[in-house]
């Protein structure tokens, strides 16, 4: 007999029932240090003072008035973003699924507006996640994630991650844009190289193509910056956001220079819900904290720290690890032994932790999270560790 909610998750046995900064606490009584974070999504840890202030005065105020309106803490927070990246306009939208379908759509209607509809391709690259949409899931390629949905939407292509060669190789006079996370999160947190982004650069503007990065999951200040790609100094013609930008609260944003947006007018995209004043609130109280002097310090220099203790637990139990990898805060080991049973064993033990594609054990602790947290979740690892071992 199906369930009342569909039953499409895989549900560990936690119900949840409120969280407080790196803490999740179920019905049960049982805590849990949370290296989740909703899945890269509260960055600033559960019940952020500021976030629930700027919500609650938001909630007394207006909800929801649709996007016929101008609504003034969506042109702050679209201003902002622009302030502080390679962005000249944003679009609101509810999901990182969303924010990516868009930036597949501003790339078609650049190249039909500026004389080239026959350019429409994209190409996207193995290992890669950009949402469940079947526009998303076709960029993607992953037949995991295909299998009963199919056939796959036509105009997309695939090539090897980091591949500078299969990338070129694959653009032909139909090729409208390449779409690409500069850490790959579910495809086993793997971060592409400074020169491989730059070469990405490089093909788009030989190719006349535009680049777009799905920071969905990366951004935010995961990897210690706000946007990874400003660690290699390559900027991108349009750009997916979501997650962690609304602090938990459901936003997406896409991203864009006024360049690739030349097609975006009246009536070629919108979104009943999308920056609603809500929505907004939540997004610019999360660009209010991580905005402070010595935010991203923060993140560099406890990722450094954490990353250092990781590699020594790596290297200390061979037959269980075999790599760490990542960026910032999202980071990953790639393990011998199942990497879902440590997740269960972890659990079981008070952390929370995911798994990722290649076999990976994925971290992703809040941005606020302190070096006393960072020990607590190292001495569960070794514990799981030494107990497995033994």
């Amino acid at each position: 007999m199906i369930t009342p909610v569909m039953p499409t998750y895989g549900r560990w046995d936690v119900a949840v029932d409120h969280g407080e900064g790196c803490w999740l606490y179920a019905q049960d009584g049982r805590k849990f240090l949370d290296f989740t974070s909703g899945i890269a999504v509260t960055g600033l840890g559960h019940c952020h003072p500021h976030l629930v202030e700027a919500l609650t005065r938001q909630a007394g105020r207006l909800w929801h008035s649709s996007n016929l309106f101008r609504i003034p803490g969506q042109e702050q927070l679209a201003r902002r973003l622009v302030e502080n990246t390679f962005a000249d306009t944003v679009f609101f939208g509810n999901s990182g699924a969303e924010a990516c379908e868009l930036a597949l759509k501003v790339a078609r209607k650049y190249q039909h507006d500026t004389g080239h509809p026959e350019r429409y391709r994209i190409i996207g690259c193995d290992g890669s996640f950009h949402g469940r949409t079947f526009a998303t899931l076709a960029a993607a390629g992953n037949e995991k994630y295909l299998e009963g949905f199919g056939p796959a939407m036509d105009g997309f292509d695939h090539v090897a991650f980091g591949n500078l060669n299969e990338m070129r190789a694959a653009v032909g006079g139909e090729t409208a844009a390449m779409i690409v996370e500069p850490v790959q999160g579910e495809g086993g947190v793997r971060p592409a190289s400074d020169d491989y982004l730059r070469g990405l650069r490089a093909i788009a503007d030989e190719f006349g193509l535009l680049l777009i990065f799905d920071e969905v999951q990366c951004g935010m200040g995961r990897t210690g910056k706000l946007f990874a790609y400003e660690w290699s100094g390559v900027t991108p013609d349009i750009m997916a956001v979501a997650k962690a930008l609304g602090g938990g609260f459901p936003i997406g944003a896409c991203l864009a220079s006024e360049r690739a947006a030349v097609g975006m007018v009246p009536g070629t995209h919108g979104s009943t819900f999308g920056g609603n004043p809500l929505a907004v609130a939540a997004g610019n109280a999360v660009l209010d904290v991580m905005l402070e002097p010595g935010f991203f310090d923060h993140i560099q220099g406890v990722a450094k720290r954490f990353r250092g203790r990781l590699d020594e637990l790596v290297k200390s139990y061979p037959t269980l690890f075999a790599e760490l990898r990542g960026s910032g805060l999202l980071l990953g080991i790639r393990c011998i032994v199942p990497a879902g049973d440590i997740v269960t064993r972890l659990r079981e033990n008070g952390l929370l932790t995911l798994t990722a594609g290649d076999n990976v054990l994925r971290l992703l602790p809040p941005l606020i999270v302190s070096d006393a947290e960072i020990g607590q979740a190292m001495d569960i690892l070794h514990k799981v560790a030494r107990e497995w071992s033994a």
